[in-house]
Protein backbone atom coordinates (compact mmCIF):
# COMPACT_ATOMS: atom_id res chain seq x y z
CA UNK A 1 0.00 0.00 0.00
CA UNK A 2 1.22 3.49 -0.87
CA UNK A 3 1.07 5.41 2.37
CA UNK A 4 0.11 9.07 2.03
CA UNK A 5 -1.41 11.47 4.51
CA UNK A 6 -4.70 11.17 2.66
CA UNK A 7 -4.62 7.36 2.85
CA UNK A 8 -3.97 7.45 6.58
CA UNK A 9 -6.77 9.94 7.20
CA UNK A 10 -9.19 7.77 5.21
CA UNK A 11 -8.27 4.77 7.37
CA UNK A 12 -8.91 6.92 10.46
CA UNK A 13 -12.31 8.03 9.12
CA UNK A 14 -13.35 4.49 8.24
CA UNK A 15 -12.31 3.26 11.67
CA UNK A 16 -14.21 6.03 13.43
CA UNK A 17 -17.37 5.37 11.40
CA UNK A 18 -17.19 1.66 12.18
CA UNK A 19 -16.62 2.21 15.91
CA UNK A 20 -19.46 4.73 16.14
CA UNK A 21 -21.79 2.39 14.28
CA UNK A 22 -21.06 -0.47 16.68
CA UNK A 23 -21.32 1.47 19.96
CA UNK A 24 -23.86 4.10 20.94
CA UNK A 25 -21.81 4.91 24.04
CA UNK A 26 -19.26 6.83 21.97
CA UNK A 27 -19.62 10.61 22.19
CA UNK A 28 -16.63 11.71 20.11
CA UNK A 29 -13.71 10.34 18.10
CA UNK A 30 -10.88 12.55 16.95
CA UNK A 31 -7.59 12.10 15.16
CA UNK A 32 -4.41 13.56 16.60
CA UNK A 33 -0.66 13.01 16.38
CA UNK A 34 1.78 12.74 13.49
CA UNK A 35 -0.78 11.84 10.81
CA UNK A 36 -1.92 15.47 10.91
CA UNK A 37 1.63 16.73 10.34
CA UNK A 38 3.38 17.36 7.04
CA UNK A 39 5.59 14.30 7.57
CA UNK A 40 3.54 11.53 9.21
CA UNK A 41 6.02 8.77 8.37
CA UNK A 42 9.32 8.13 10.10
CA UNK A 43 11.33 5.27 8.68
CA UNK A 44 8.34 4.50 6.48
CA UNK A 45 6.14 3.73 9.48
CA UNK A 46 3.56 5.52 11.59
CA UNK A 47 0.68 4.97 13.97
CA UNK A 48 -2.78 6.47 13.64
CA UNK A 49 -3.62 8.12 16.96
CA UNK A 50 -7.32 8.11 17.72
CA UNK A 51 -8.97 9.41 20.88
CA UNK A 52 -12.37 7.89 21.67
CA UNK A 53 -14.60 9.57 24.28
CA UNK A 54 -17.25 7.38 25.93
CA UNK A 55 -20.29 8.31 28.01
CA UNK A 56 -18.91 6.22 30.91
CA UNK A 57 -15.69 4.47 31.90
CA UNK A 58 -14.28 2.53 28.93
CA UNK A 59 -13.44 -1.17 29.18
CA UNK A 60 -9.79 -0.58 28.31
CA UNK A 61 -7.71 2.63 28.36
CA UNK A 62 -5.59 1.89 25.31
CA UNK A 63 -5.86 -0.35 22.28
CA UNK A 64 -3.29 -1.28 19.62
CA UNK A 65 -4.59 -2.68 16.32
CA UNK A 66 -2.23 -3.90 13.61
CA UNK A 67 -3.12 -2.87 10.06
CA UNK A 68 0.12 -3.76 8.28
CA UNK A 69 3.85 -3.94 8.98
CA UNK A 70 4.05 -0.18 8.47
CA UNK A 71 0.96 1.16 10.25
CA UNK A 72 -1.23 0.41 13.25
CA UNK A 73 -4.00 2.09 15.18
CA UNK A 74 -3.16 3.49 18.61
CA UNK A 75 -6.53 4.17 20.23
CA UNK A 76 -6.90 5.92 23.57
CA UNK A 77 -10.23 5.48 25.36
CA UNK A 78 -11.49 8.05 27.88
CA UNK A 79 -14.65 8.81 29.80
CA UNK A 80 -16.40 12.11 29.19
CA UNK A 81 -16.20 12.71 32.95
CA UNK A 82 -12.62 13.96 32.62
CA UNK A 83 -13.91 16.73 30.34
CA UNK A 84 -16.67 17.98 32.65
CA UNK A 85 -14.63 21.09 33.47
CA UNK A 86 -12.76 21.78 30.23
CA UNK A 87 -11.31 25.01 31.63
CA UNK A 88 -8.99 22.82 33.70
CA UNK A 89 -7.60 21.29 30.50
CA UNK A 90 -5.87 24.62 29.80
CA UNK A 91 -3.40 23.65 32.53
CA UNK A 92 -2.99 20.04 31.39
CA UNK A 93 0.37 19.72 29.56
CA UNK A 94 -0.79 16.86 27.34
CA UNK A 95 -4.53 17.05 26.71
CA UNK A 96 -4.68 20.84 26.56
CA UNK A 97 -2.13 21.50 23.79
CA UNK A 98 -3.38 18.67 21.59
CA UNK A 99 -6.98 19.82 21.88
CA UNK A 100 -5.96 23.43 21.25
CA UNK A 101 -3.98 22.44 18.14
CA UNK A 102 -7.22 21.47 16.41
CA UNK A 103 -7.24 17.70 15.97
CA UNK A 104 -9.46 16.30 13.25
CA UNK A 105 -12.90 15.42 14.58
CA UNK A 106 -14.15 12.27 12.88
CA UNK A 107 -17.33 11.73 14.87
CA UNK A 108 -19.22 13.63 17.56
CA UNK A 109 -22.69 13.99 19.01
CA UNK A 110 -24.39 17.32 19.72
CA UNK A 111 -21.26 19.33 18.79
CA UNK A 112 -19.57 17.96 21.91
CA UNK A 113 -16.02 18.64 20.77
CA UNK A 114 -16.79 22.18 19.61
CA UNK A 115 -17.73 23.10 23.17
CA UNK A 116 -14.69 21.35 24.70
CA UNK A 117 -12.27 22.97 22.29
CA UNK A 118 -13.74 26.44 22.73
CA UNK A 119 -13.57 26.20 26.53
CA UNK A 120 -10.04 24.78 26.48
CA UNK A 121 -8.70 27.22 23.92
CA UNK A 122 -9.90 30.39 25.62
CA UNK A 123 -6.86 32.24 27.04
CA UNK A 124 -4.79 29.12 26.33
CA UNK A 125 -1.51 31.02 25.90
CA UNK A 126 -2.14 33.34 28.81
CA UNK A 127 1.11 33.21 30.86
CA UNK A 128 -0.44 31.74 33.98
CA UNK A 129 -1.75 28.74 32.02
CA UNK A 130 1.54 28.31 30.16
CA UNK A 131 3.53 28.23 33.38
CA UNK A 132 1.08 25.78 34.95
CA UNK A 133 1.55 23.33 32.07
CA UNK A 134 5.32 23.66 32.18
CA UNK A 135 5.44 23.43 35.97
CA UNK A 136 3.34 20.25 35.98
CA UNK A 137 6.01 18.51 33.91
CA UNK A 138 8.91 20.03 35.80
CA UNK A 139 7.41 18.99 39.13
CA UNK A 140 6.80 15.50 37.80
CA UNK A 141 10.46 15.29 36.76
CA UNK A 142 11.57 16.40 40.21
CA UNK A 143 9.23 13.94 41.91
CA UNK A 144 10.61 11.01 39.90
CA UNK A 145 14.18 12.12 40.69
CA UNK A 146 13.39 12.17 44.40
CA UNK A 147 11.82 8.71 44.22
CA UNK A 148 14.93 7.42 42.46
CA UNK A 149 16.98 8.56 45.43
CA UNK A 150 14.63 6.93 47.91
CA UNK A 151 14.02 3.63 46.10
CA UNK A 152 17.57 2.42 45.62
CA UNK A 153 16.44 -1.23 45.92
CA UNK A 154 14.17 -0.99 42.89
CA UNK A 155 15.25 -3.26 39.98
CA UNK A 156 17.84 -1.40 37.94
CA UNK A 157 15.95 -1.52 34.59
CA UNK A 158 13.04 0.29 36.27
CA UNK A 159 15.43 2.87 37.72
CA UNK A 160 16.90 3.55 34.30
CA UNK A 161 13.41 3.78 32.81
CA UNK A 162 12.38 6.34 35.44
CA UNK A 163 15.61 8.24 34.79
CA UNK A 164 14.69 8.52 31.10
CA UNK A 165 11.15 9.49 32.07
CA UNK A 166 12.64 12.34 34.10
CA UNK A 167 14.58 13.56 31.06
CA UNK A 168 11.42 13.51 28.97
CA UNK A 169 9.43 15.50 31.51
CA UNK A 170 12.23 18.03 32.02
CA UNK A 171 12.70 18.58 28.30
CA UNK A 172 8.98 18.91 27.64
CA UNK A 173 8.62 21.36 30.53
CA UNK A 174 10.89 23.69 28.56
CA UNK A 175 9.04 22.95 25.32
CA UNK A 176 5.79 24.09 26.95
CA UNK A 177 7.25 27.60 27.21
CA UNK A 178 7.87 27.87 23.46
CA UNK A 179 5.46 29.37 20.93
CA UNK A 180 3.94 26.05 19.88
CA UNK A 181 3.70 24.81 23.44
CA UNK A 182 2.95 21.20 22.51
CA UNK A 183 5.12 18.53 24.18
CA UNK A 184 7.15 16.20 21.99
CA UNK A 185 6.20 12.58 21.48
CA UNK A 186 8.61 9.71 22.04
CA UNK A 187 9.85 8.91 18.53
CA UNK A 188 10.82 12.46 17.63
CA UNK A 189 11.62 13.73 21.11
CA UNK A 190 15.40 14.07 20.87
CA UNK A 191 15.30 14.94 17.15
CA UNK A 192 13.03 17.97 17.50
CA UNK A 193 14.15 19.07 20.97
CA UNK A 194 17.19 21.13 19.82
CA UNK A 195 15.07 23.14 17.37
CA UNK A 196 12.33 23.77 19.92
CA UNK A 197 14.74 24.87 22.66
CA UNK A 198 16.56 27.38 20.46
CA UNK A 199 14.01 29.92 21.66
CA UNK A 200 15.81 30.18 25.00
CA UNK A 201 19.16 31.17 23.49
CA UNK A 202 20.87 28.75 25.87
CA UNK A 203 22.44 25.98 23.76
CA UNK A 204 23.82 24.31 26.88
CA UNK A 205 20.25 23.40 27.87
CA UNK A 206 20.26 21.17 24.80
CA UNK A 207 23.79 19.81 25.09
CA UNK A 208 23.36 18.99 28.79
CA UNK A 209 20.12 17.14 28.10
CA UNK A 210 21.80 15.08 25.39
CA UNK A 211 24.78 14.52 27.69
CA UNK A 212 22.52 13.02 30.33
CA UNK A 213 21.59 10.39 27.75
CA UNK A 214 24.87 9.92 25.87
CA UNK A 215 27.78 10.71 28.14
CA UNK A 216 30.38 10.30 25.37
CA UNK A 217 29.30 9.96 21.69
CA UNK A 218 32.62 8.30 20.80
CA UNK A 219 31.96 4.63 20.19
CA UNK A 220 28.26 4.93 19.36
CA UNK A 221 28.79 4.08 15.69
CA UNK A 222 30.86 1.02 16.53
CA UNK A 223 28.25 -0.35 18.93
CA UNK A 224 25.06 0.66 17.15
CA UNK A 225 24.57 -2.50 14.98
CA UNK A 226 25.10 -4.79 17.98
CA UNK A 227 22.77 -2.75 20.18
CA UNK A 228 20.06 -2.73 17.55
CA UNK A 229 20.26 -6.51 17.24
CA UNK A 230 20.15 -6.93 21.04
CA UNK A 231 17.21 -4.52 21.26
CA UNK A 232 15.35 -6.60 18.68
CA UNK A 233 15.96 -9.80 20.66
CA UNK A 234 14.66 -8.23 23.88
CA UNK A 235 11.63 -6.71 22.17
CA UNK A 236 10.63 -9.94 20.46
CA UNK A 237 11.08 -11.86 23.70
CA UNK A 238 8.91 -9.55 25.78
CA UNK A 239 6.23 -9.05 23.12
CA UNK A 240 5.41 -12.77 23.33
CA UNK A 241 4.53 -12.42 27.00
CA UNK A 242 1.07 -11.74 28.39
CA UNK A 243 0.03 -8.61 30.28
CA UNK A 244 2.64 -6.29 28.79
CA UNK A 245 2.06 -2.57 28.19
CA UNK A 246 0.40 -1.71 24.86
CA UNK A 247 3.58 0.17 23.91
CA UNK A 248 5.33 -3.20 23.67
CA UNK A 249 2.76 -4.74 21.35
CA UNK A 250 4.42 -6.97 18.75
CA UNK A 251 3.14 -4.85 15.85
CA UNK A 252 5.06 -1.83 17.16
CA UNK A 253 8.48 -3.45 16.72
CA UNK A 254 9.02 -2.15 13.18
CA UNK A 255 7.45 1.16 14.18
CA UNK A 256 10.36 1.64 16.58
CA UNK A 257 13.05 -0.26 14.69
CA UNK A 258 12.70 1.52 11.36
CA UNK A 259 12.30 4.88 13.05
CA UNK A 260 15.51 4.34 15.02
CA UNK A 261 17.36 3.36 11.85
CA UNK A 262 16.11 6.48 10.06
CA UNK A 263 16.99 8.71 13.01
CA UNK A 264 20.50 7.26 13.15
CA UNK A 265 21.29 8.77 9.75
CA UNK A 266 20.30 12.25 10.92
CA UNK A 267 20.92 12.29 14.68
CA UNK A 268 22.59 9.39 16.53
CA UNK A 269 21.53 10.81 19.89
CA UNK A 270 17.88 10.89 18.75
CA UNK A 271 18.19 7.28 17.60
CA UNK A 272 19.82 6.30 20.89
CA UNK A 273 16.98 7.95 22.82
CA UNK A 274 14.31 5.92 21.04
CA UNK A 275 16.29 2.70 21.24
CA UNK A 276 17.12 3.03 24.93
CA UNK A 277 13.62 4.14 25.98
CA UNK A 278 11.91 1.16 24.37
CA UNK A 279 14.75 -1.25 25.19
CA UNK A 280 14.68 -0.33 28.86
CA UNK A 281 10.90 -0.71 29.00
CA UNK A 282 11.19 -4.14 27.41
CA UNK A 283 13.96 -5.31 29.76
CA UNK A 284 12.00 -4.07 32.80
CA UNK A 285 9.31 -6.64 31.88
CA UNK A 286 11.78 -9.53 31.50
CA UNK A 287 13.00 -11.80 34.30
CA UNK A 288 16.17 -10.48 35.89
CA UNK A 289 18.21 -13.42 34.63
CA UNK A 290 16.90 -13.33 31.06
CA UNK A 291 19.66 -13.72 28.42
CA UNK A 292 17.78 -11.11 26.37
CA UNK A 293 18.83 -8.48 28.95
CA UNK A 294 22.58 -8.94 28.45
CA UNK A 295 22.95 -6.50 25.57
CA UNK A 296 21.01 -3.83 27.44
CA UNK A 297 23.28 -4.19 30.44
CA UNK A 298 26.36 -3.70 28.24
CA UNK A 299 24.83 -0.63 26.61
CA UNK A 300 24.02 0.90 30.01
CA UNK A 301 27.60 0.34 31.14
CA UNK A 302 28.90 2.09 28.02
CA UNK A 303 26.48 4.99 28.53
CA UNK A 304 27.28 5.34 32.24
CA UNK A 305 23.82 4.22 33.29
CA UNK A 306 24.87 1.00 34.96
CA UNK A 307 24.25 0.44 38.66
CA UNK A 308 27.80 1.41 39.63
CA UNK A 309 27.58 4.78 37.88
CA UNK A 310 23.94 5.57 38.56
CA UNK A 311 24.35 7.64 41.72
CA UNK A 312 26.73 9.96 39.90
CA UNK A 313 24.30 10.35 37.00
CA UNK A 314 21.53 11.26 39.43
CA UNK A 315 23.70 14.10 40.74
CA UNK A 316 24.10 15.51 37.23
CA UNK A 317 20.37 15.04 36.68
CA UNK A 318 19.68 17.02 39.86
CA UNK A 319 21.79 19.90 38.51
CA UNK A 320 19.94 19.83 35.20
CA UNK A 321 16.57 19.90 36.93
CA UNK A 322 17.79 22.95 38.85
CA UNK A 323 18.51 24.61 35.50
CA UNK A 324 15.05 23.75 34.21
CA UNK A 325 13.37 25.12 37.33
CA UNK A 326 15.44 28.31 37.15
CA UNK A 327 14.47 28.73 33.49
CA UNK A 328 10.79 28.39 34.38
CA UNK A 329 11.19 30.90 37.21
CA UNK A 330 12.92 33.38 34.90
CA UNK A 331 10.20 32.98 32.25
CA UNK A 332 7.55 33.49 34.92
CA UNK A 333 9.24 36.64 36.23
CA UNK A 334 9.43 38.12 32.73
CA UNK A 335 5.77 37.36 32.14
CA UNK A 336 4.53 38.36 35.57
CA UNK A 337 3.47 34.94 36.82
CA UNK A 338 4.75 32.45 39.37
CA UNK A 339 5.40 28.75 38.89
CA UNK A 340 3.05 28.30 41.86
CA UNK A 341 0.19 30.28 40.29
CA UNK A 342 -3.23 28.71 40.04
CA UNK A 343 -6.46 29.60 38.30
Amino acid sequence: MRLTRETLIKIARDTANERARISRRIICIYLTGSVLSDAPLLGGTTDIDLIVIHDSDPIQPREIVRLSDEIHLDIGHFSQSMFHQPRHLRADPWFGPFIYSKPMVLYETHHWFDFIQAATGAQFFQPDYVIQRASALSQRARQIWMELGLNAEEPHPLRVYHYLETLENAGNALVCLTDEGKPLAERRFMLQMPHRLQAFGQPDLISELVGLLVRDPAGLEENWPLWLASWKEAYQTVSRQENIPPRLHACRQLYYERAAAALWEESPSAAMWLLLRTWTLAVSHLPGNSPASTGWQSACQFLGLDAASFASRLQFLDQYLDRVEETLDAWGNINGVSTLSET
